[in-house]
């Protein structure tokens, strides 16, 4: 092999072994032979490689291995860097100018700008006109000291939308520390921030009326309150109560109930001050805060008054339901509240307080809260635990006033309940039937008094003296629209064996008319099995003869406020002698109440009226005083 071959094969064995490129291989191979001719007068090949090759390899191929390696780690991470440009966040660049130079796809897609759109205009381009000149100011400075900034911006896409951007702006600086370039970063977050406002209204917004619920309304008197300790003015409290709302849940149904909750809220908006607050605690329950009134007491008393007058007026307006219109009225409650300190829940107790006596006072009306409310309320939550202690403890009994005949024969007796009391004695029914009405007790006592009744009935059947006699029971509209009142009647009558014919129940102008198909269903099913009916208080309610024809009543009862004054009235005589007529027509036994003088019962005798019932014959009594009654009159029988 000569000498040339020799530096040749050695040459490829070499660069081969150290990696190097085919290209750089072939490039000192022509370089050779000139090599070659000055190296055959100093040493031969084999030195030559010895020396030459180790250099060639240190100075010039390994440097250039390092710069190919360095190439390909920099393509790399440029091919990294636009994965990450061209990612989920918009991506603005601009120069020092803050004119832009660049943006990604992901912009074009928030925006609507494609790069050609904005390539050398400035970022405002994009502004909504919802922040002023001050807010960018602030940016740009707070930018300026700490190198970036970071916020919610609310901007306009390229068809004119708006949207809410998470934005963060980066300062780049070169390598004398000055500013080359802005880079921004966007995030579209309109739809979190939207599902984020709607669940904080569903937490402190009423869904149905769009008022502010009790949280919120917490917090507003929070605020109330600390603004009175502030400027030393009153404030007021509202708590407003939509009269018989329940009667038109129940005869209109509860859409038509949610139509007119949304046009009470639309009134009361109507009626307050800016400043007031409107809420709706649940229900037809609403409450108004009134702040910044009179620092004069008096004066705040006015104020508030005046306003709640305003309400009253405005809810006692029809309301339109789709084909119905509806008449209601509301009864409010007002506590006034003042630098003194009250919590919420005491301002709250007090307005609720001051409404129930607005109702207790006839309803439609406005009525403040006194500390006499809150002892009143107190007694009341004492007695309503109390009377629920008589029905376990059986402290009930019953009074009879007798009901007779012209000549004092007596026929019957009307039962009336009366509570044994351990500390107060005999309680009026005055004291605990309304309130029994209101708690619902009345189903219980009211089941009780039928129950005694038909037992006394049942004592009475095999006596000469009572078996005659008849009871009446007094029946409270809502143990009558109970849906199984005619069932629990039925069964009391089998359970304890009377005849039904000796049972008569009293039954109110009101309630009759409430729901006269319904009464007259209950009425029908238990005049067929032998119960008699009598009509209380005739006379006082809007009972029209077509009414009175349909119902199977066999009794009236004229009431006693027309009775009182028969003697010295004659507008009251003309309406006595007039309920006797149409009785009589309509072949309907009648029955005169508050009968306390002989003249009253003499009137009534001429006018053909057969039975009466009053003071004259006797007061209601217990039953033993009743049988002693019974056995000093020698005609009863």
């Amino acid at each position: 092999m000569n000498k040339s071959n020799s530096i040749k094969y050695l040459l490829l064995t070499l660069t081969t072994s150290i990696f190097i490129s085919e290209t750089l291989v072939m490039l000192l191979i022509d370089m050779l032979p000139p090599l070659l001719k000055w190296q055959e007068s100093l040493l031969d090949a084999t030195l030559l490689s010895i020396l030459v090759f180790p250099a060639i390899y240190l100075f010039a191929f390994r440097p250039l291995k390092i710069q190919i390696a360095n190439y390909a780690r920099s393509e790399a991470q440029l091919r990294i860097a636009a994965i990450a440009f061209e990612g989920q966040a918009g991506i603005m660049i601009t120069d020092a100018n803050a004119n832009i130079l660049k943006v990604n796809k992901t912009f074009t897609k928030l925006t609507g700008y494609s790069n050609k759109d904005v390539i050398g205009k400035n970022p405002r381009m994009l502004s909504s006109g919802r922040h002023d000149a001050n807010f960018y100011s602030r940016m740009w400075e707070n930018i300026n000291n700490t190198g970036s900034w970071e916020g919610e911006i609310w901007n306009e896409r390229k068809n004119g939308d708006k949207f809410l951007e998470h934005i963060i702006i980066t300062a780049v600086k070169d390598v004398n520390n000055i500013i080359s370039n802005y880079v921004g970063t966007l995030t579209d977050i309109t739809a979190s921030d939207i599902a984020a406002k709607k669940i904080k209204h569903l937490a402190f917004y009423d869904p149905l009326t769009g008022l502010p619920n009790r949280a919120l309304l917490q917090d507003r008197l929070k605020l109330a309150l600390a603004s009175t300790q502030r400027n030393e003015l009153h404030g007021a409290l509202l708590f407003i109560d939509l009269d018989n709302f329940k009667s038109l849940n129940d005869t209109l149904g509860h859409n038509m109930g949610d139509l007119m909750l949304q046009q009470v809220a639309e009134r009361l908006l109507a009626n307050v001050r800016e400043i007031d607050t409107v809420a709706r605690l649940g229900g037809d329950e609403f409450v108004v805060v009134l702040e910044n009134l009179s620092e004069d007491v008096n004066e705040a008393a006015g104020q508030a008054e005046l306003i709640s007058n305003k309400i009253l007026e405005a809810l006692s307006h029809p309301y339109s339901m789709v084909i119905h219109n509806y008449q209601s009225t509301a009864s409010i409650g007002i506590t006034l509240f003042n630098r003194h300190k009250k919590n919420i829940d005491e301002l709250l107790k007090q307005a609720d307080i001051a409404m129930y006596q607005a109702k207790a006072s006839g309803r439609d009306k406005q009525r403040f809260f006194d500390v006499q409310m809150q002892t009143n309320i107190e007694n009341r939550v004492l007695l309503e635990k109390q009377l629920q202690q008589a029905l376990v403890e059986n402290q009930f009994i019953l009074y009879y006033q007798p009901q007779v005949r012209h000549n004092g024969q007596i026929i019957g007796a009307e039962v009336l309940v009366r509570w044994r009391h351990p500390q107060r004695d005999i309680v009026s029914p005055l004291d605990f039937i309304p309130l029994a009405e209101e708690t619902g007790l009345i189903l219980p006592i009211g089941k009780w008094v039928v129950n005694s009744a038909c037992a006394q009935i049942k004592k009475w059947e095999n006596k000469t003296l009572t078996q005659h006699l008849q009871l009446a029971v007094n029946i409270s509209a809502r143990q009558f629209h109970q849906t199984n009142f005619v069932d629990e009647i039925s069964q009391i009558i089998d359970h304890i064996g009377i005849k039904p014919e000796k049972l008569k129940l009293e039954l109110t102008e009101t309630l009759v008319l409430d729901d006269i198909d319904d009464t007259i269903v209950k009425m029908t099913a238990l005049r067929e099995i032998g119960v008699h009916f009598s009509m209380d208080d005739f006379g006082t309610g809007y009972s029209s003869l077509s009414n009175l024809k349909k119902l199977p009543f066999d009794q009236i009862k004229i009431d006693q406020s027309f009775v009182r004054d028969i003697i010295n009235s004659p507008d009251d005589a003309i309406i006595v002698q007039t309920i006797i007529a149409m009785a009589q027509n309509f072949n309907i036994d009648i029955i005169a109440e508050g009968v306390e003088t002989e003249e009253q019962r003499a009137f009534l005798e001429q006018h053909n009226c057969p039975t009466i019932q009053g003071y004259l014959f006797g007061k209601p009594m217990p039953i033993e005083q009743f049988e002693l009654l019974l056995n000093a009159k020698p005609n009863s029988t």
